[in-house]
């Protein structure tokens, strides 16, 4: 019984010893890489959260590494690579956005007695100061006073302003601005906070554009020894007002602070900042800002145009959701007529992703930023989508100079700096609550360009930790070498 037991003991020792030992570190560069993504992904981090990832070469063809690559998953800002390559194939990088002003009555002799409309085209990056340059065009036309109102004209677009499945409370915030086709400053105001100089003494708060738009209630205080009541900047969203409330305490120490909001019926917004600025130029309106209709005979006589390229690069590198829905019901119009919906846009960006092989009915997009949970994508489309594209030379180079690149600019300016990854990977970052994805391409230290998506869900803690082991594992792919060992070990 003694020498049975301790056979048994033996056994159980060094065979467990055996179980935990790591397995040996493969020599093959393939397998060595996935051997090190493996231990990225070890972590505790992921015993709760949901991963998919695929990484191909699109020299080869070969899958380089997956996990769960046909698990649905919420995409985030993901969702910005099916909205743009489909604009850029559809559209065209020379497509012009335009917004126009019209009128329907005779100038008599240097006055227009009737109405000026501002129409929208759906452009996502129109300014204040583009204003000026039709402003210039009104002058021209000899108009030195108008009559009636200034009408905004916002028929190029349905009425839906927010996409399926966006959350109510989010309304205040530039990320969530409303989507209009006749959008102006991202739909949003910037509010500047500056401490007062003595304790009591209220902040100063000043308004970016200045405008009667909207109002002010300011009652934050400045002290000197601790904030009790934290500075609180937000909007009155659910009363559907555009009365900026601040309110709170802040430190006489603090440097300004910045806050950017966005603002109720937009579109009002657009043709009271254009009533504004024809009287700062001397230009008369005795009506007021309103929404309307041009009407069938009205006759231009301003325009503003916006190239494509330009906002493909703002919303891929900045990952701007205005633009993206915007684009998304601009397809709609622009392919199947007026007004331009976000469903229309998506029937025909899955009509073109079809082209790449990728199976539409098998993912789920309801819109085109990727801000509603409701989307559903896998990290093999996504790669898909990828190489497709990088297949297509007529699309790619736009497609490719809008991402944004590791440690060099967007929302990858701060990531994987001093690695291989910096200035060479380019990818669509995205994040919303629970949510961080990172997919695009990066080159080898072969110089063999690979296609990934990396998806990560369902946690509870901040996207950093996250967002590390992507940085780990975008800038392992970047040293990755068929020839040549690793430089050093995956952390």
């Amino acid at each position: 019984m003694k020498l049975c037991a301790s056979l048994l003991i033996s056994i159980l020792t060094f065979g467990g010893c055996a179980a935990l030992r790591s397995p040996a570190v493969p020599s093959h560069p393939v397998e060595r890489l996935r051997y090190d993504i493996d231990r990225l992904l070890s972590d505790t981090l992921f015993i709760l959260a949901r991963t998919g990832i695929k990484i191909v070469s699109l020299k080869t063809g070969e899958t380089l590494y997956e996990r769960n690559s046909q698990m649905l998953l919420r995409p985030a800002s993901n969702m910005k690579l099916l909205t743009t390559s489909t604009a850029i194939g559809l559209l065209g990088k020379d497509y012009q956005f335009r917004t126009a002003i019209l009128t329907d009555t005779v100038l008599s002799p240097d006055t227009l007695h009737g109405n000026l409309y501002l129409k929208g085209y759906g452009n996502p990056d129109l300014k204040s100061a583009d204003l000026d340059s039709l402003i210039a065009q009104i002058k021209w036309a000899g108009i030195k006073a108008v009559t009636g109102n200034i009408v905004s004209d916002v028929q190029y677009f349905d009425d839906l302003y927010w996409g399926a499945g966006w959350m109510w409370d989010d309304e205040p915030y530039e990320f969530e601005a409303f989507i209009t086709p006749l959008s102006i400053n991202d739909n949003c105001v910037r509010i500047k906070v500056t401490p007062g100089v003595n304790p009591g003494d209220t902040v100063s708060v000043s308004v970016e554009p200045v405008t009667s738009y909207v109002k002010l209630m300011n009652t934050a205080t400045t002290v000197t020894d601790t904030a009790l009541v934290p500075l609180n900047v937000t909007r009155l969203f659910k009363e559907r007002l555009n009365t900026i409330i601040v309110d709170g305490q802040m430190l006489a120490s603090s440097r300004p602070r910045e806050y950017v909001l966005s603002v109720w019926q937009p579109e009002l917004y657009a043709s009271h900042l254009l009533k504004e600025t024809l009287e700062d130029n001397g230009i008369a309106v005795n009506g007021s800002a309103q929404i309307g209709i041009a009407p069938m005979e009205a006759r231009e006589i301003a325009t503003h145009t916006w190239g494509f390229d330009s906002v493909v690069v703002n919303l891929n590198k900045v990952s701007d959701n205005l633009s993206a829905e915007n684009t998304l019901k601009t397809l709609g119009a622009f392919q199947r007529g007026l007004p331009g919906t976000a469903e229309n846009g998506i029937y025909e960006t899955k009509l073109f992703l079809s082209q790449f092989g990728i199976d539409t009915t098998k993912f789920l997009m309801v819109d085109g930023s990727g801000v509603s949970h409701y989307n559903l994508l896998t990290a093999e489309m996504l790669v898909q989508l990828l190489t497709g594209m990088a297949q297509r030379p007529d699309l790619f180079p736009l497609f490719y100079e809008s991402l944004p690149i590791a440690g060099v600019d967007g929302t990858l300016s701060s990531r994987m700096k001093g690695t291989l990854a910096e200035g060479n990977l380019k990818a669509k970052t995205g994040s919303i609550s629970g949510v961080s994805s990172l997919s695009g391409y990066v080159t080898t230290r072969d110089g063999e360009m690979l296609a990934f998506s990396i998806l990560m869900q369902n946690f509870l803690e901040g996207t950093r930790a996250y967002r590390m082991v992507q940085d780990s594992i975008g800038a392992r792919l970047a040293e990755f070498s068929r020839t040549l060992a690793p430089r050093a070990p995956a952390q």
